[in-house]
């Protein structure tokens, strides 16, 4: 017969097994997926296929900054793939070389690479910011203010795709100043990687040294005690959504460059794969929290996992199927944990 004192052991240790579980239940599974592809595929581990997984990773990663402030708001972004398409389709159509026969824009000339950057970022920028406006002035759930905006801008896109001097056809033969930019390595470290890491540090110092930033986390915390306190909410949610947007316009812009080509179905289901690996790196839908690392982690686990299973030669099928699963678990832990906390 156990006595009052090991029974309360025994539920005291059931119960730290229970937290731990609900805290990384979805790492302990990841890590499993990750043992299975280094088991099957022992030449998973090299310097090539970690540049590789690197390299895959840093377009994600920077989108993944943009919708996880709007996930630390309590919010999601269904827009962000088709808004990351039409930022490839405005840079690609005007960084084509000048001898290409099927010019989007035959008489353009040679343009400094800044410029679509720019006019990129601030189309995206506004069109992101019109989310947030809808969300903050209107109270209208992120999850359908994005969700009008993907089917709004994909129209968009759609028009100014087909208006080119060639018709809609995907858009390519871009010039080398802007691939070489993009692709490549700088000191034996891809490029991409290195744009990579340059966002970190700024998302990390907006999210952590500045006013901004506290104000994220305050009103994805509480709002009314963040409006209480003196925080303009209406302002932050816009701000956030805008930055978002101009990460997806830098998303875009490198994306383009990376694949070679751009389209009106470029960035197609881009959404779902940011906000899964924010989920997975402890970005919480409870809203107020959320950290640089935790992204990025996520990130990286995903990617290992899509180029892993890609390495085995997975059927794409299967792997959606994987992605999903991992995605309602790492959704459902949260949940628990955020119940846990209440």
């Amino acid at each position: 017969m156990k006595t009052p004192v090991i029974s309360r052991l025994f539920t005291v240790r059931s119960q730290n097994w229970k937290d731990f579980l609900i805290n990384n239940g979805i790492y302990i599974v990841i890590a499993l997926i990750i043992g299975v592809i280094v088991v099957n595929e022992p030449r998973f581990i090299s310097i090539p296929v970690f540049r590789n997984i690197l390299t895959q990773s840093s377009v994600r990663l920077i989108l993944a900054f943009g919708v996880a402030g709007i996930i630390i708001l309590q919010g999601t972004d269904l827009s962000l793939g088709r808004l990351v398409g039409f930022a490839a389709v405005i840079s690609g159509s005007m960084l084509q070389r000048a001898d290409y026969a099927s010019r989007f824009y035959p008489d353009l000339p040679a343009l400094p690479l800044i410029v679509p950057l720019v006019i990129a970022c601030v189309v995206i920028g506004l069109l992101s910011g019109v989310n947030g406006w809808v969300v903050a002035k209107f109270k209208i759930h992120p999850f359908l203010a994005t969700l009008g905006m993907m089917i709004t801008a994909y129209g968009i896109l759609s028009i100014y795709f087909a208006s080119g001097a060639p018709g809609p056809q995907p858009i390519g033969g871009f010039d080398t100043r802007y691939t070489q930019a993009v692709v490549g390595t700088f000191l034996g470290i891809p490029k991409l990687v290195i744009y990579a890491a340059l966002t970190s540090v700024v998302v990390w110092i907006l999210w952590n040294k500045t006013t901004f930033g506290k104000n994220l986390f305050a009103v994805g915390g509480n709002p009314e005690a963040a409006e209480v306190s003196g925080v303009n909410v209406t302002r932050t949610i816009i701000m956030v959504y805008v930055f978002a947007g101009i990460l997806y316009g830098i998303g875009g812009f490198l994306e383009a460059a990376r694949i070679g080509s751009a389209n009106n179905g470029t960035g197609f289901g881009y959404e779902l794969d940011a906000i899964a690996a924010c989920v997975v790196g402890g970005i919480s839908f409870s809203g107020g929290i959320g950290k640089v690392s935790g992204a990025i982690a996520g990130v990286l686990m995903f990617t290992i996992i899509s180029y892993g299973m890609t390495f085995m030669g997975l059927d794409q099928y299967y792997q959606y199927i994987i992605k999903g699963v991992i995605i309602v678990v790492a959704v459902a832990l949260d949940n628990k944990k955020y119940l846990k906390k209440v």
